[in-house]
């Protein structure tokens, strides 16, 4: 009876002792003190489809990337190679160990590791040693916290991001992507085997200074895959034949101005979802590399691809290359420059606006004084009375500088800033010259203008990332006004060997040879290109026509395989010949000659020059005194009533803003009023 109770204190004792050190040891793995968990990665851009179009380090040098989906096939590898039990233990493999000292002891060396991914996950995210006792004891204790702390799919996320594939490579994104150029979403038995080994010994078995060994520790892995069954025989004949990488590939720089842009912008935010296109995006960067070196003379470039439907920017190439030379790393689609007579068209658009001219008005280019300025044409010429249509397509200054003599260079300022732009004014006050480029502007500045004109006057507003809401400019000119710019420029003459009537395009070319200029849309796309010197300086006989013209059209071939069709005009368009012009705009004249009648001229009784209106179920009544009928109404060069017998007219409202009305008599004498609706 004694001896039982002595047996029945001593079970209750050695229960007792089983249960504390059970507490003490999970107090003791309780109270590790882990390491942080959320390691940093790298800053990636992205386009519209996800793909990567650059990625930045982390502040040590490393390459150290998000994973996203990792190939299924790749993860089974891994863990039956590695940790087969990875998912039943939990942080450690006590058979694994057993196994490992024993076969040390029986070789009298190391042969196999007793690490599960769990502890290789504690050693990676602490940096620890691998061998000593005190180090392997330190991932135990961290890899059991793990296990409690997180769950495995968790733990292998671990392994994924911080597992050394060489050099300054960690995780399993950056190693695909250096060592196979790819996502690790999809590997080959042979990848998969590489990434599998590279690990063990990452600096050792480097394909790109190890090439054999690398090679010998792959097909190790497959050889056990095989036996393990995890891959068939033929699956591992095939690996074995696949070529092993020779290098590391460079890691993705497409868009580096807008790149860097976008992470000074937003230091915060990890990730950077864009509108671009890679695909587009590198041929357009290819595109504008090779166009500058042929240019020569330290000529770089710029271009700005866009579907001016929606705004978003398929392609932002800053310069022609992002290096030193031609001063590379300077983003030029965002650099003031002058845009030369790329301003022209909403000079003209304005003029039709405001029934001054028609594209068939006939307008004078002969030697004309404002003041001290004494405008002159690129080629000194004069070629007397010519067509609005022809004076824009030659690009003729003295035209337009009429035109902008009667408009005021602060409504063309005020209509490149509804647009979207945001022009810069030297000396603060604008001048005629700004009709003649006269301003500041940047290459997405005039993209956004380009699209407003693509767009019938109005477009979105240009954005770069999917986040950025959707946002209209303002009108600039009516849809009329912008069909017949559209319609004028449509009809340039294209560079050699480019079609004919497909682009509305515009070149131009700042004073000096500093700036080169093309921009041009069809009924999709606008794409803007410049050439010039990011210094500043002349670059001789350069001249927009020549050398940015024939890469804009063919940054549209390369943008797309057919070009989309020009929208037909509206219906209000007045598509007529000069003599079939009302009076007043057969021939441009000053306002005051246009406008100065007889004592039997038309006058414009109501609405009264400067009146603010809130038009009744969206119409206006007009009054007229004097004249003789019938009577035409135009408004903003658009005629809303024809050959009208009444001198009291109701007629439909323009919308919202500023009005232009204009009354022609059957004399083509006229009255006119600017008007504000609300």
């Amino acid at each position: 009876m004694a001896r039982t109770h002595i047996w029945l204190v001593a079970c209750v004792l050695t229960l007792w002792a089983g249960a504390l050190a059970r507490d003490r040891f999970d107090a003791w793995i309780d109270a590790t003190a882990l390491p942080p968990v959320l390691s940093e990665t790298g800053v990636e851009v992205l386009d519209r489809n996800g793909a990567l179009l650059r990625a930045f380090q982390v502040g040590n040098g490393i390459w150290r990337l998000d994973h996203g989906p990792v190939d299924p096939g790749f993860i089974a590898m891994l863990v039956r190679y590695e940790d087969k039990r990875f998912f039943d233990h939990s942080g450690v493999d006590p058979l694994a160990m057993l196994r490992a000292v024993a076969q040390a002891i029986w070789h009298g060396q190391a042969v196999s590791g007793g690490s599960t991914l769990t502890m290789q996950a504690a050693r990676l995210i602490e940096d620890g040693p691998t061998g000593r006792w005190a180090g392997k004891l330190r991932q135990i204790r961290v890899a059991l916290a793990l296990e409690r702390r997180l769950d495995k799919g968790q733990i292998l996320t671990l392994y994924l991001l911080h597992a050394p594939y060489g050099g300054n490579l960690e995780g399993i994104r950056a190693a695909t992507l250096a060592w196979f150029g790819k996502e690790p979403r999809r590997l080959t038995a042979a990848q998969a085997a590489l990434l599998v080994a590279l690990p063990q010994a990452p600096e050792a078995r480097r394909p790109d200074r190890n090439h054999v060994t690398a090679r010998i520790a792959r097909d190790r892995v497959l050889h056990r895959m095989a036996a393990r069954g995890v891959l068939t025989p033929a699956e591992v004949a095939a690996a074995l034949s696949e070529p092993m990488p020779q290098a590391p590939r460079a890691f993705p720089r497409l868009a580096p101005h807008l790149a860097d842009s976008l992470r000074t912008s937003d230091p915060a935010a990890q990730r950077h979802d864009t509108t671009l296109d890679a695909g587009v995006q590198a041929r357009m960067e290819v595109l504008i590399a090779d166009a500058a070196r042929r240019a020569g003379g330290q000529v770089s470039a710029a271009l700005i691809a866009a579907d001016h439907r929606n705004g978003e920017i398929l392609a932002s190439v800053g310069s022609a290359s992002y290096e030193a030379a031609r001063q590379g790393y300077l983003d030029m689609t965002r650099a003031l420059r002058s845009p030369g007579s790329t301003l022209k068209p909403f000079a003209y658009g304005l003029a039709f606006d405001q029934g001054l001219a028609h594209p068939e008005t006939l307008i004078q280019d002969s030697p004309v004084m404002f003041g001290r300025y004494a405008p002159q044409n690129f080629d000194g010429r004069f070629r007397g009375d010519v067509r609005v249509r022809e004076a824009l397509q030659v690009s003729l200054n003295i035209p337009v500088v009429r035109l902008m003599e009667e408009l005021g260079p602060a409504r063309l300022m005020a209509t490149l800033e509804r647009g979207g732009a945001s022009p810069d004014l030297p000396g603060g006050q604008p001048g005629l010259a700004v009709a003649l480029g006269g301003v500041g502007l940047s290459l997405r500045d005039l993209v956004q203008l380009y699209a407003g004109l693509a767009g019938g006057g109005q477009a979105p507003l240009l954005r770069a990332l999917q986040t950025q809401p959707k946002e209209e400019s303002r009108r600039m000119i009516s849809e009329t006004a912008a069909w017949q710019v559209s319609d004028i420029l449509s009809g340039l003459a294209p560079p050699p060997g480019a079609r004919q009537g497909v682009l509305a395009y515009k070149t131009g070319t700042s004073y000096g040879h500093r700036d080169s200029w093309a921009i041009g849309y069809d009924g999709a796309h606008v794409i803007g290109v410049w050439f010039g010197r990011p210094d500043g300086t002349p670059v001789p006989g350069a001249f927009g026509g020549e050398l940015a013209a024939p890469v804009l059209f063919e940054a549209f071939g390369r943008l797309k395989s057919e070009f989309s069709p020009l929208p037909p005009p509206p219906s209000a368009t007045l598509i007529v010949e000069t003599a079939a012009l009302p009076q007043p705009l057969q021939r441009f004249r000053p306002r005051e000659a246009a406008f100065d009648g007889g004592p039997d001229a038309p006058q414009l009784l109501f609405p009264p020059d400067g009146a603010s209106l809130v038009a009744e179920d969206g119409r206006i009544t007009v009054k007229i005194r004097g004249g003789s009928g019938p009577f035409t109404v135009l408004s903003d060069g658009k005629p809303l009533v024809t050959r009208s017998p009444l001198r009291e007219i109701e007629v439909p409202a323009s919308g919202r803003g500023y009005t232009t009305l204009v009354v022609l008599d059957a004399a083509g004498q006229a009255d006119r009023a600017t008007i504000t609706l609300d």
